[in-house]
């Protein structure tokens, strides 16, 4: 049994384990050395910051490679563990694949913290892989004083079934299998302003596998998929509008949004990732003059472990719906459609 400790109170103040913003990371790739960019096998590379890369082996087999890392953001280490791999997991099942195998990638203040901590993120993140249906192979720690952790996945899919963020046609409906507002109600653990009984539902939230979601969408004519997750949902979907020339359209009140999360943003609790990621989308959103700069925050809160984001065939939307509430998957919800109209932009009504 671990003592009780507040494992979030060990990042660096400023820090929240939060994306490098898009257009910062454009700046900083627009010049790199990318090897094997031309190589054909490369399926999916970094044209559209999309979620993984895939890379075909056989004319049967691509692998779906990805990595992602975090700070803590519970304080509950089993909990940290099953969220940190629910996220790093959830990358292939956004782009149609299975996991396969799973590293861990381990910064930890040996000298500061109990080794039992660590042990307690490690079974965690072990426990949501062998759920995932992959096997956990190995990893790298280094003696950090921030704590952090997550998993580099490979997967597998079938090349004519990958799914990318660029795939999404006019007349498709876009769904949303998980609820939003995870930034702002992580920020206030880290503020102690969360009741135990929410933060209970947002660390599960978080630990849930889109495993299921992914299952059920393989039966409908899905053009495009990503999760949400650093860049929050407009972030994500600005990418998928972007990478599909298309516009979207979404209508704000069937957006899925956690109890709790206005009245926290009413108090000043929001991550300085929402805020950023509200300065990078919005001269390419057009809100409605509705919505204050809550509604607006909230809908680029910076998500960990978020839902997936479907695009698939309009006519088909309401019974893919049915299949995700029918298996489990309740927060889905559909939020949006794929129109002609300002292509590479997003209209919230």
């Amino acid at each position: 049994m671990v003592s009780p400790i507040k494992l979030t109170s060990y990042t660096t103040k400023g820090g929240c384990g939060c994306k490098i913003s898009p257009d910062a990371l454009s700046s900083v790739l627009k010049d790199a050395k990318r090897p094997g960019q031309n190589d054909p096998r490369l399926l999916v590379g970094l044209e559209t910051s999309d979620d993984a890369g895939v890379y075909q082996l056989t004319d049967d087999i691509a692998l779906v490679q990805t990595l992602d890392f975090f700070t803590p953001i519970v304080d509950d280490p089993y909990w940290f563990g099953q969220i940190a791999a629910a996220n790093a997991l959830s990358d292939v099942f956004a782009m149609g694949g299975q996991p396969i195998t799973a590293l861990n990638i381990v910064g930890f203040p040996i000298s500061k913290l109990d080794p039992a901590v660590l042990g307690e993120i490690l079974r965690g993140a072990a426990d949501k892989v062998e759920e995932a249906g992959a096997a956990l192979v190995g990893g790298h720690s280094i003696d950090d004083p921030e704590p952090k952790f997550g998993l580099s996945v490979t997967g597998t899919v079938h090349p004519r079934n990958v799914l990318t963020n660029a795939g999404a046609k006019p007349g498709d409906a876009l769904i949303l299998t998980k609820p939003i507002g995870v930034g702002i109600q992580t920020t206030a653990i880290k503020r102690d302003a969360l009741s135990p009984q929410m933060t209970e539902t947002v660390m599960k939230l978080m630990a849930t596998l889109n495993k299921q979601a992914a299952a059920c969408m393989k039966a409908f004519s899905v053009h495009a998929c990503t999760d949400v997750t650093g860049f929050g949902l407009l972030g994500h979907a600005l990418e998928m509008a972007e990478g599909s020339k298309v516009g979207i359209r979404i209508r704000q009140a069937d957006v899925p949004v956690l109890e709790g999360t206005r009245q926290l943003a009413e108090v000043g609790i929001v991550p300085g990732g929402s805020k950023s990621n509200y300065r990078w989308v919005q001269d390419r959103v057009s809100f409605s003059e509705a919505l204050d700069e809550l509604d607006r925050l909230i809908l680029c809160d910076a998500v960990t472990s978020g839902g997936l984001l479907i695009s698939v065939r309009g006519e088909e939307a309401d019974a893919l719906l049915h299949s995700l509430h029918e298996h489990g998957v309740d927060g889905a919800r559909k939020i949006a459609d794929v129109v002609d109209e300002h292509p590479g932009k997003i209209v919230v009504v």
